[in-house]
C-alpha cells in the first residue's frame, strides 16, 4: 500500500487534543512562541511532558539554545492566539500580554493552565524534535480548554446526565434545579444533536473542517483562503490543508467555486442537515420554528 502523508495526517486528526502554545526566550532577548497541539505528558516522577516541533522551525534554534521553555494550555475563548502563534510573523508577541516565567519563557494570560519546564532532553522523532522538559511549576487556573479533532477547533461538551430510562426517572426527581438551568439544557441538546449527526457527516469520506468549508463554499461567491479563516472556528493552516483536500477530492477549483461533483456533496451535507432539523424539530409548527431560529439568532448577536 502507497503511503500518502496527507491522508495520514487526516487520520491522526481524529484523535481530539487540547491546544497548546509553546514559549521559549534567548539569552538576548528573543521570544518566541508555537502553536502546538502534540502536547503530552510523560511521566510523574520525575514530572516529564513533552511536544514535538517540525525540523524547519525558524523558532527551533531558540528552544535548542534555552535552557526552559513554557507550555500555555490554551482556554475555549483564544482562537485567536492560537491562530496568532500558528502562522509566521516579524513579532508574533506584538499587543499580546505576558508574564515572565522561569527563564523568561514567556507566559500568556487568561490561559486554561500553564507548565513551566526545564529543558530535559531532546530525541529525534523523524522530521520533528521532541522536546522533553522537565515541570518546575505549573498552574491550574480551571478554564475550559480549547481543543482541535479533524482540522477543527472546538469545545469540551461534558457528557452528563443518565442513559437509561430507569436513570432518567431518578434524575428527574433529583436534579431538578440543574434540569431548569437553560445552559445545562442546551449542552444536552447540542450533545444530542452532534452524537447523531456527525457519524453520518463522516459517512461522506470528510472531515468535520472538510465538510464545514465546503457548506460555507456552497453557500457563498468570491471568496477568499482568509475569508473562510474568519467565517469557520478552524485553524488558518488546516483551512489551507482542507482547501487543498477539497481540490484533490475534485469539489473545488482553484478559485474556490464548487465543481459539479462539490456542488452533489454539498447537497447530500445539506440533505443530512436538513433531515436532522426535521427530526428534532418534527413536534414543532412552523411559526413555532421560525420563532426559535430568531431567537437564536437574536442570542448570537447578544453574545457578539
Amino acid at each position: 500500500m502507497s503511503f500518502d502523508p496527507k491522508e495520514f495526517r487526516r487520520c491522526l486528526g481524529n484523535f481530539a487534543t487540547g491546544v497548546t502554545v509553546i514559549t521559549a526566550k534567548s539569552a538576548d532577548g528573543k521570544q518566541v512562541g508555537v502553536t502546538a497541539n502534540s502536547f503530552n505528558s510523560v511521566s510523574l516522577d520525575p514530572p516529564l511532558v513533552l511536544w514535538s516541533i517540525v525540523k524547519t522551525s525558524s523558532s527551533y534554534a531558540v528552544f535548542e539554545n534555552s535552557d526552559h521553555f513554557a507550555v500555555n494550555i490554551l482556554a475555549a475563548d483564544q482562537i485567536d492566539l492560537s491562530n496568532n502563534f500558528a502562522k509566521p510573523s516579524d513579532d508574533k508577541f506584538a499587543n499580546i500580554e505576558t508574564l515572565s516565567g522561569v527563564g523568561g519563557a514567556p507566559l500568556l494570560i487568561n490561559t486554561a493552565a500553564n507548565f513551566q519546564c526545564e529543558k530535559y532532553q531532546v530525541v529525534d522523532g523523524g522530521d520533528h524534535w521532541i522536546m522533553i522538559g522537565k515541570v518546575v511549576e505549573f498552574a491550574n487556573y480551571g478554564r475550559a480548554p480549547l481543543l482541535y479533532v479533524q482540522g477543527s477547533y472546538a469545545g469540551a461538551i461534558p457528557f452528563t446526565g443518565a442513559k437509561t430510562p430507569a436513570q432518567n426517572l431518578a434524575s428527574d426527581k433529583t436534579l431538578a434545579r440543574l434540569h431548569d438551568s437553560a445552559i445545562y439544557l442546551m449542552h444536552k441538546v447540542l450533545q444530542k444533536v452532534q452524537e447523531n449527526y456527525l457519524p453520518k457527516q463522516s459517512a461522506t469520506g470528510l472531515s468535520t473542517s472538510e465538510a464545514r468549508l465546503l457548506l460555507v463554499l456552497s453557500d457563498t461567491t468570491g471568496i477568499t483562503i482568509e475569508d473562510l479563516t474568519h467565517l469557520v472556528t478552524i485553524p488558518s493552516v488546516d483551512v489551507v490543508e482542507s482547501v487543498e483536500s477539497l481540490k484533490s477530492f475534485g469539489l473545488i477549483n482553484g478559485e474556490l467555486a464548487l465543481t459539479e461533483k462539490g456542488h452533489d456533496m454539498a447537497e447530500r451535507l445539506w440533505a443530512i442537515s436538513d433531515q436532522q432539523q426535521k427530526d428534532i424539530f418534527s413536534k414543532l409548527e412552523e411559526d413555532e420554528l421560525t420563532k426559535f431560529k430568531q431567537q437564536l439568532h437574536q442570542l448570537l448577536t447578544q453574545l457578539s
